[in-house]
């Protein structure tokens, strides 16, 4: 089996619009939650998220390409190239180049339009690009159509654990030897009307800040954006003189199979098994854990004792860049690993931001409000998602 690693990523999220300044705001702490200004948002009652602002399709793409583009198409589209350019790939990799993404909602925004324009407006007809827009293949398909990637191509769909599922596939794509290169991550854009009143039915969204792991935390708040990494064999990258950012070192995928939407300790615990399993590292090799972290109290509970049942009572340190990016659902394991990657290349940990004191029941160190200086080996990135699915990435430093 070959030696996957990671040459480039790019990403569109509400810290920034792209890499460096997200790793910026990682650096910084600062916080993308903020007030949500899309159409009827005064009709929510949960009216914070976590938005990309100042976002025109028009500074990206023809204006005659953007009715092919839902939002979650263009974030996906924008980050793919970043990605691409940091990796310093040439367009064309024909078949040994594929792309894997996850969304959860895809289309989101296509939806609700439509059905605005059907309903409420009471029109009879909507554009023959519905279809092509709302599809949760569109961003995958749209890259492999941009950069020429001819090899194997899909979106995966898993709810909140969507990327990493995405990751993990293509990480044992190259490493079985179906690919050289792969672009991969998640992309979702579920900021809208339709998308915020479906979580409000839930109760599980905070009306003030996403607070991990901390006492007196009210739920999780949602994000949009997409966070693209370019997966590639070890061997291929050295070859052309690619800078290695890291290595994806294993992945571990279990299913709870019990509660659809209740967390499962041991599901979490199994898939994290898994990934130092398939990483072939110890529980001691882990320096940081980039936690699930929603910031419910049902999830904080359950991923802390997965986490100290796996690596004892003094587990590596933890933390949630939730609290600054907000839950991007299928795209937010992508956000994740870039924040791994950091953790990885600069020695330094991204905090858990609005962390007011410590919960008994999550008895970890999780890097609280400020960014840390590290000696960072590995790292594991969480993702537990409604419907019991768990996937864990491990990344080893170069």
């Amino acid at each position: 089996m070959r030696r996957v690693v990671v040459t480039g990523f790019g990403t569109v999220n509400a810290l920034a619009l792209d890499g460096p300044g997200t790793l910026q705001a990682f650096r910084e702490g600062r916080c993308g939650i903020g007030q949500l200004g899309f159409r009827d948002a005064e009709r929510l009652t949960i009216r914070i998220g976590a938005e990309v602002k100042g976002w025109w399709g028009e500074n990206h793409f023809l204006v005659k390409d953007l009715p092919l583009y839902d939002r979650v198409a263009q974030y996906a589209l924008v980050a793919g190239a970043e990605a691409m350019a940091m990796a310093g790939l040439p367009q064309g990799l024909g078949p040994r180049g594929g792309v894997i993404l996850g969304t959860a909602a895809g289309g989101i925004r296509t939806w609700e339009d439509s059905y605005r324009a059907v309903f409420a407006e009471g029109r009879n007809r909507v554009s023959p690009l519905v279809v092509p827009r709302l599809m949760h293949n569109a961003p995958a398909s749209h890259l492999s159509i941009r950069f020429g990637l001819q090899g194997p191509v899909l979106a995966v769909s898993s709810a909140c654990a969507s990327a990493n599922h995405a990751m993990g596939l293509a990480f044992q794509q190259i490493r079985a030897g179906a690919a050289d290169v792969m672009l991969t991550g998640g992309a979702e854009a579920m900021l809208c009307f339709g998308g915020i009143k479906a979580w409000e039915g839930l109760r599980v969204l905070a009306p003030d800040a996403c607070r991990p792991f901390s006492l007196g935390r009210k739920g999780m708040v949602i994000g949009d954006g997409a966070g693209v990494l370019v997966f590639e064999a070890e061997e291929h990258a050295r070859a052309r003189g690619a800078r290695v950012l890291a290595e994806v070192a294993g992945v571990g995928m279990t299913a709870d199979s019990g509660d659809i939407v209740a967390p499962s300790a041991d599901g979490a615990a199994r898939a994290m098994r898994a990934a130092l399993q398939d990483a072939g590292m110890a529980v001691g090799d882990v320096d940081y854990i980039n936690a699930h972290g929603t910031g419910t109290l049902a999830n904080d509970r359950a991923e802390t004792a997965a986490i100290r049942e796996v690596f004892g009572d003094a587990p590596p340190p933890v933390s949630s860049t939730k609290s600054m990016h907000g839950h991007a659902i299928g795209a937010t394991g992508a956000l994740e690993a870039i924040a791994c990657l950091m953790a990885l290349t600069e020695g330094l940990l991204p905090p858990t931001l609005g962390y007011l004191a410590a919960d008994p029941d999550c008895p970890l160190d999780v890097v609280p409000n400020v960014a840390r200086p590290a000696r960072v080996r590995a790292t594991l990135s969480n993702a537990f998602a409604f419907g019991g699915l768990n996937a864990v990435l491990a990344f080893r430093a170069a």
